[in-house]
């Protein structure tokens, strides 16, 4: 067996035994590529250990101790009433807004990460707050990530385009957008009101007594002239100094990564800071709800995965693409293979900028094809599969679950949607950029 077949093999047990082992896979990944990259690769351990992602991990442990600051002195409770009065009430329709939300800070500018990492740590305090699905709450916010994250002013939208340019495609910017946008608004909601999205429309926003229960139905005027007592999720909970203080810096940060491109790890860790040092968090309180065991998993295989981009392991996905697909199923197949490639690896960083410079060659070898077809099919079938936890979208959705979430039962949930996003975003592609 080749040295590239055995490292896939090691992901390939890495992934079996997420699914059936309470073990941190992380850890598990770190010593598979170790024994593969030294024992059988002939490598330095600096080598693999040169494959641990300091950027991710960065990320990371950044946006998650400041939103663990931002949760303990009470700023996201506080926001979370007012996401929930901003939905009059209805749980069903907060999902959808984080969608939105998410999309649309995705486009002006951020690109996907950033604004997963920034919306993640809000929707999923909504989600505990709620009862609302954590599962439901991701594949809203990470696709609404992705949605977004072609925009012309985007990383990924510049990257895409900037390739297009060099391989001799006309430039169509607007278009690749909408592309990307509409399949995964598609995807999401149907994923949505699939898995159980529709119940909770007729749930009403928990109440600790049934006076509340009438109240919450009131409007503040005439609850107040009944004196009725305030509706769980109203705005009876004031904003305290500290409170003001975090979400200034989240405000900050916000603007900083949108205006100014400032990177959104080292920017948290400086918000981060600003609270400590103001005594507006408690720092240690903060660091131990991080969620450590969830970073180390995804760091972890990250490690793994880079063991595969050196010994050829992806090299042996991209041999068959070729081999595969014809002119008539050009889309499903490349939407297949890229969103398979991209579950363990970087759509933008690495998937994309290595399969859209196969696209002229590949329509000359099956003798017809359109281009923008097959482009929007990478483009949409590469970003659908990143909600798997595998991916950094997904990772900080799992990062940012709420207090009591079975982080296990979670992980397996997003990677077996990432799993099926290479067949449903096939069957999406052929027939939205194929048939259509």
């Amino acid at each position: 067996m080749s040295l590239a077949a055995i490292s896939l093999a090691a992901l390939v047990l890495t992934l079996l035994v997420s699914c059936i082992s309470n073990l941190n896979v992380g850890f598990l990944a770190i010593v598979l590529a170790w024994l593969v990259g030294v024992y059988l690769g002939n490598m330095r351990v600096a080598d693999v250990a040169a494959g641990f992602p300091t950027a991710l991990f960065l990320t990371l442990a950044g946006v998650t101790l400041l939103f663990s600051q931002a949760q303990t002195n009470g700023t996201l409770d506080r926001f979370a009433q007012r996401a929930v009065r901003a939905c009059r009430g209805n749980v069903g329709v907060m999902p959808m807004m984080f969608f939105v939300l998410t999309a649309a800070l995705s486009s002006i500018g951020p690109g996907n990460i950033a604004a997963t990492a920034l919306m993640a740590p809000m929707g999923m305090a909504v989600a505990g707050r709620h009862h609302i699905s954590p599962f439901l709450m991701a594949i809203m916010i990470a696709n609404g990530a992705s949605a977004g994250s072609l925009s012309p002013i985007a990383p990924t939208g510049i990257i895409v385009n900037g390739i297009m340019a060099k391989i001799g495609l006309p430039p169509v910017p607007l278009t690749i957008y909408l592309n990307n946008l509409i399949a995964h608004t598609a995807v999401a909601f149907s994923g949505y009101f699939l898995f159980g999205g529709w119940r909770l429309f007729s749930r009403p926003v928990p109440v600790s007594d049934p006076v509340a229960a009438v109240a919450g139905t009131l409007p503040d005027d005439v609850r107040s002239l009944a004196a009725l007592p305030p509706a769980a999720g109203s705005v009876d909970d004031p904003f305290e100094t500290r409170h003001v203080l975090t979400a200034g810096v989240i405000a900050t940060l916000i603007v900083a990564v949108i205006v100014l491109g400032l990177d959104v790890g080292m920017g948290a860790f400086a918000g981060a800071a600003v609270l400590t040092i103001s005594h507006a968090a408690d720092e240690n309180e903060a660091v131990r709800r991080m969620p450590w065991r969830v970073i180390m998993m995804v760091t972890g295989i990250t490690v793994l995965i880079g063991i595969l981009e050196k010994t050829g392991g992806l090299a042996l996905f991209t041999d068959f693409l070729a081999r595969l697909a014809t002119p008539a199923t050009s889309t499903a197949v490349t939407a297949f293979f890229t969103g398979l490639v991209s579950i363990y690896s970087s759509t933008t960083g690495v998937v994309l900028p290595a399969l859209l410079p196969t696209v002229p060659g590949l329509i000359e070898r099956m003798g017809g094809g359109d281009a923008m077809a097959i482009v929007s099919s990478m483009n949409t079938g590469g970003h659908l599969v990143d909600v798997s936890p595998l991916s950094t979208l997904g990772a900080l959705c799992l990062a940012a679950a709420p207090p009591g979430t079975d982080n296990r039962a979670l992980f397996n949930k997003l990677m077996a949607w990432g799993l099926s996003m290479t067949v449903v975003g096939a069957l999406v592609c052929w027939v939205f950029f194929g048939l259509l």
